[in-house]
């Protein structure tokens, strides 16, 4: 591929286009000027132009289409909407497919068969059998309709034990290798395949600008061109090519995700609003479609993020208007995790907006699928969502079904890869996925030409990730975060330390692990494994890009190496670019591993010479995303002409390449936000994105969704303060009733602020007396929580109040503020009656808090 990616994206859309295959546009870079209003999303004429219209492999076939007439033509109003709901496998029983008839159904990450994380091939199989029989017996609901099974195989079939693991996509953008990405599909696809699944989740295709997204190691680079190609790549892998196996025996349906523009979102914030005018939207966000689409992907997932405040899952302009009628994609739309329910005047149970907006499978876990589907067969009877709307999203789903030949395919358990273990994890699978590690690898530093090592060496191997198959495969690993595995839990796979005893003992050389860097024989050399934790969406999220800030382990293992005269060679796990300058100089060789996968070997192919000293494999990894030149360095990628990185896109040493890095790059970590920092609102008229409130008692957690709620002996109601219902009041009508909370599903990343000497600020009005102690707590897991008595603090007057606490003192109590879920939360031992308003963590002001504590 070209890595001297012409300045298309500096050339509007018309220039774009004429780079693009199979594309076609008629409007000058002046005349595709957006003129969007945020509030309705409706635009100028011309502004639609900013879109091609793709010349899509996938054609329309005349037989398919009567077929979709015909079948349509005998469906009831409540076998439509059936077909437009998807549950999940832990929500749904046998009897609830035969009953309604669900068009599809998805395992979530860390769901399997019967619970069993351990769960065989033949129990997957044996899952989508049923299933399926359920599906197709008409005894109850009438309808012979197929269903199909929809998975996050991501990077490989990552839900099921034994399976083949590639490296995550930041991995593979850096090989700058399509026709890899197409092997690495199709060996997905297979195992996929062998476990009775019809449909993957896959690719992903947002093109990342801002690092600190925890999802950033799910996109291929920062430049578009690369996504663009890949996506192409991906789906060719999956589905097959429209001339050749185009959806066969060994292919599976493909989703291109997540429309919309969830890399671009202000601050890296997942689920967040992406501001972008609309010709960056295309130019840089849009670039996956163009690839994935035109290549012939059948289903598309909307996006959880806004575009300029609207919420995508809702937004008829983009999922109508521009992805179907002016990009021409005829397959169909399907929701994310209840992303309907995001979107403002819907829930979970009840979204005529996202049918109406071009939605057209609910993507809806949890019990909500029932009222969901009472809910919308009332509100196309009502008119509220039109027949002609339903009816056209269910033809796109019969579509793609029968494009896939899920209609005239024998019953999962008798397709031809069905049950067939030897195909989860095997050799050939394994083999490709190895190439992809070694790759995937990027050398940012080789000082004196330390690399490569001879294998007839004495090599210790330490850092936590040395013999950590679950560490190097990241998040969607087995679990959806990748959290609570061990290496038992990767059967076939081998660690990075693995990898290395074996090249290294072939030749007669010796390799010793020690995590903690404490070892028995003096080495010749360390190889140290470390970096990030696994995790997903939403807990990935950081507020800087500074490698382990505030608890610097690793460098100091490092260091202690370095000290003892031992040369040191990093590999750092990572799934996005971090600022590492100490950990860099305190090592002799950097290597980037990305997040590789269960294919750790592929790590020693490339550190270590054959046993008569022959380079095996050199250096092929180029990065394609740029690596920051300090921790607030965010938002740096190709082009930006403001910012300088440490190291820029497409940077990479080969073997024998001089290394470029000077040894003692700054370490300096200047608290740049500390002033710049604004206050952080979680309560200002109404509770602030991306939090939510609930009443918690010890009987359940209700959520805050109206401006009147009671649990218990909790009651909320919304008041007036300035303005109409601007606070809140909370009664606590007995001792101990429970706890009102503020929160996130997410843990949020509010370090700077602690670093920024913040205060927890709130104004408050007293209806009671005080009688016991009233607890604010900070929150930041089962296990990590502070709590601080207020009940000597709040002065007993019904006038508006405002009082702060110092964040140090949660912090004195081992509160972590890199994970933070809960940031207020206020209960009381006794009853109470109290009212507030203007929630907010304030910087700059811990020399002022009402409520201070002490350094210890």
């Amino acid at each position: 591929m070209n890595l001297k990616f012409n300045h298309a994206l500096m050339l509007g859309a018309t220039s774009l286009s004429m780079l693009l295959a199979g594309c076609s546009q008629s409007t000058s870079d002046t005349e595709a000027k957006t003129t969007t209003k945020i509030a309705d999303s409706s635009v100028s004429a011309n502004a639609i132009e900013i879109w091609p219209t793709l010349d899509i492999a996938i054609k329309r076939d005349e037989k398919i289409e009567q077929r979709v007439a015909d079948i349509l033509s005998t469906m009831t109003l409540a076998q439509k909407v059936a077909q437009t709901i998807q549950p999940e496998i832990r929500d749904i029983t046998l009897e609830d497919m035969r009953t309604y008839g669900f068009g599809s159904y998805l395992n979530g990450g860390g769901a399997f068969p019967n619970g069993d994380k351990h769960a065989k091939p033949s129990d997957w199989v044996g899952l989508a059998e049923k299933m399926y029989q359920a599906s197709i017996d008409d005894s109850i609901d009438g309808s012979t309709i197929p269903t199909m099974w929809g998975t996050d195989a991501v990077h490989g079939h990552n839900n099921v034990i034994g399976a083949t693991l590639f490296p995550h996509n930041i991995g593979l953008g850096a090989t700058h290798n399509p026709e890899l990405i197409e092997d690495i599909a199709k060996a997905t696809a297979e195992e996929v395949l062998a476990t009775g699944i019809d449909w993957i989740f896959a690719p992903t295709v947002a093109t990342v600008r801002d690092d600190r997204w925890g999802r950033t190691y799910e996109g291929y680079s920062e430049d578009p061109e690369i996504v663009r190609d890949y996506s192409a790549s991906i789906v060719k892998g999956l589905q097959g090519s429209a001339n050749k196996n185009f959806l066969g025996d060994r292919q599976v349906i493909s989703t291109v995700k997540h429309f919309i523009g969830d890399g671009g979102t202000v601050g890296g914030d997942d689920q967040g609003n992406n501001i972008a005018d609309e010709q960056t939207l295309f130019d840089i966000h849009a670039q996956g479609y163009v690839g994935g689409l035109t290549a012939g992907a059948q289903t598309v997932m909307a996006s959880f993020n806004s575009w300029n405040g609207d919420k995508v899952h809702g937004n008829r302009y983009l999922l109508t208007s521009v992805l179907k009628e002016r990009m021409g994609f005829d397959g169909f739309v399907v929701g994310d995790w209840n992303g309907h329910g995001q979107i403002p005047g819907c829930s979970n149970e009840s979204c005529p907006q996202a049918m109406n907006a071009g939605l057209d499978v609910y993507m809806v876990p949890t019990g909500a699928w029932k009222p969901l589907l009472e809910n919308t067969i009332a509100q196309v009877k009502s008119g509220e969502i039109s027949q002609a709307r339903l009816d056209d999203a269910v033809t796109r789903i019969l579509r793609v079904k029968l494009r896939a030949g899920l209609f005239d395919k024998p019953a999962p358990a008798e397709r031809v890869l069905s049950g067939n273990k030897d195909i989860i994890g095997s050799p050939e699978h394994r083999a490709v996925a190895r190439q992809a590690v070694r790759e995937s690898l990027v050398l940012l530093k080789n000082h004196q030409q330390l690399l490569p090592l001879s294998p007839n060496a004495n090599v210790l191997v330490a850092g936590g990730g040395a013999d950590n198959i679950g560490q190097q495969s990241g998040g969607w690993s087995i679990t959806w975060q990748g959290t609570g595995n061990t290496n038992q839990d990767f059967p076939g796979g081998t660690s990075i330390y693995q990898g290395i005893e074996q090249a290294v003992t072939q030749a007669n050389g010796n390799a010793e692990l020690a995590v903690d860097g404490k070892f028995t024989q003096q080495p010749d050399v360390a190889i140290v494994v470390f970096g990030e934790q696994p995790y997903a969406e939403g807990n990935g999220d950081l507020d800087n890009l500074e490698f382990q800030r505030g608890n610097k382990t690793d460098l100091a293992l490092l260091k202690s190496l370095k000290d003892q005269g031992i040369p040191v060679v990093s590999v750092f796990l990572t799934g996005r670019p971090l600022w590492v300058n100490p950990e860099l100089n305190a090592s002799d060789a950097f290597v980037v591993a990305w997040l590789p996968g269960t294919e750790g070997a592929g790590v020693a192919d490339v550190l270590f010479t054959s046993a008569n000293g022959d380079i095996q494999h050199d250096f092929k990894g180029q990065l394609s995303f740029s690596w920051p030149n300090s921790p607030t360095q965010t938002n740096i990628n190709r082009f930006d002409k403001d910012d300088t990185p440490l190291l820029p896109y497409g940077f990479g040493l080969h073997y024998g390449e001089k290394s470029t890095l000077d040894m003692a790059l700054s370490e300096q970590v200047a608290n740049e936000n500390a002033q710049a920092l604004t206050p952080l609102a979680i309560y200002d008229r109404s509770v602030q994105a991306p939090w939510k409130m609930a009443l918690v008692t010890t009987e359940k957690s209700a959520t805050v969704a109206s401006s009147m709620l009671e649990n218990g002996g909790l009651k909320f109601r919304t008041i007036d303060r300035r303005v109409q219902e601007d606070a809140f009041k909370i009664d606590w009508l007995q001792p101990n009733a429970g706890q009102v909370r503020i929160y996130h599903d997410f843990l949020q990343d509010l370090r700077s602020y602690t670093e920024a000497s913040s205060v927890m600020q709130f104004d408050y009005t007293l209806n009671s007396a005080i009688s016991a102690p009233v607890w604010l707590q900070i929150n930041c897991g089962e296990t990590c929580a502070s709590d601080i008595d207020l009940s000597a603090h709040l002065k007993q007057t019904q006038t508006w109040q405002t009082l702060s606490v110092d964040l140090a003192c949660f912090a004195q109590s081992a509160t972590d503020f890199s994970k933070i879920g809960i940031p207020f939360a206020l209960s009381s031992e006794g009853p109470l009656s109290l009212s507030l308003s203007d929630i907010r963590i304030v910087p700059n002001a811990a020399n002022k808090a009402d409520i201070s504590c002490p350094a210890e």
